[in-house]
């Protein structure tokens, strides 16, 4: 190639780009609205931070200043120990468990039924479907350390409690996640349904439940994984399980007891996480690595 023809190739592009800006001037045109819009955007974004860190004192020197007492602490956490408590632990592990689980299903067990009324697909009067909907709404905006306060007042303390508080919670979520799997569903089944004779109650019951189950259950197998760490934390404000011997231990500073809770968290929350992500894969018939 000669040294020439770079050089025509490059105006023949500019020629090109040329023809181009003439026949379609607005699409080369510098949109400076769209861009003073988009540093104002950002300028209050860091406007807001900023007075955020300044509102809640936010210091960067007491962050720092801290590190050393934090270092204490982590070297007076080793070794971890269980200070002869282990089976106390383990029953208390075990209780969160149980908490995690009979609050899981009792949600996924209300929320089921629920979903069909607040999906589109199934409700075709708007004023009712909102009405449920906004129901879940008013659950699932509800902490579930909020919930757990309300039912240890309802029903005392204890794990019954933790496991009616998280069930409260999960409700409104599991039932909004069921209602749009339920909306976003294959339609052919059920239309094959229906033009074969079938009810109403038959196109769901053979065309929708079959299609959204492996969906609903791999949701249902994610909460019981993130309800683990939620019942632990409830824990901490007296509804049972490991959570409230890891309050009791932090505040009299028994730290080598408190990384051994911890470390039995992470160990079962770990193995949940392993044993929930391979029973999602196989029923969603994905791959299990």
């Amino acid at each position: 190639m000669s040294a020439r023809e770079p050089s025509s190739l490059r105006r023949t592009a500019l020629a090109e780009l040329a023809i181009l800006r003439a026949r379609h001037p607005e699409q080369f045109r510098t949109d400076i609205a769209g861009r003073l819009r988009v540093l104002a955007l950002l300028a209050a974004l860091f406007g807001s931070a900023a007075y955020g860190m300044w509102a809640l004192d936010f210091s960067l020197a007491r962050i720092f200043g801290g590190l050393g007492r934090l270092a204490g602490f982590a070297l007076e956490m080793l070794p971890p120990s269980a200070g002869g408590r282990f089976s106390l632990f383990l029953h208390a592990l075990a209780e969160t468990l149980g908490i995690a689980f009979l609050g899981t299903l009792t949600a996924s067990l209300i929320a089921f039924p629920i979903a069909f009324l607040a999906a589109r697909n199934v409700v075709p009067n708007p004023f009712a479907r909102f009405a449920v909907r906004r129901g879940l709404d008013v659950m699932r905006s509800v902490d579930v350390l909020i919930w757990a306060l309300i039912w240890i007042n309802v029903v005392g303390l204890g794990p019954f409690a933790g496991a009616l508080a998280i069930a409260c919670s999960d409700i409104g979520a599991l039932g909004k996640l069921f209602s749009e799997a339920i909306e976003t569903c294959d339609r052919k089944p059920s239309e094959g349904v229906v033009a074969s004779g079938g009810s109403s109650l038959h196109r769901i019951r053979f065309g929708l439940i079959p299609g959204v189950l492996p969906v609903l259950a791999s949701q249902v197998l994610y909460f019981f994984e993130s309800n683990t760490r939620s019942a632990t934390i409830i824990g901490i404000v007296g509804a049972g399980g490991i959570g409230q011997y890891l309050t009791e231990l932090i505040r009299v500073l028994e730290l080598q007891q408190v990384a051994f809770l911890v470390l039995m968290i992470l160990v079962t929350v770990s193995a949940i996480d392993w044993i929930s992500g391979r029973l999602r894969r196989a029923i969603i018939g994905g791959p299990a690595h």
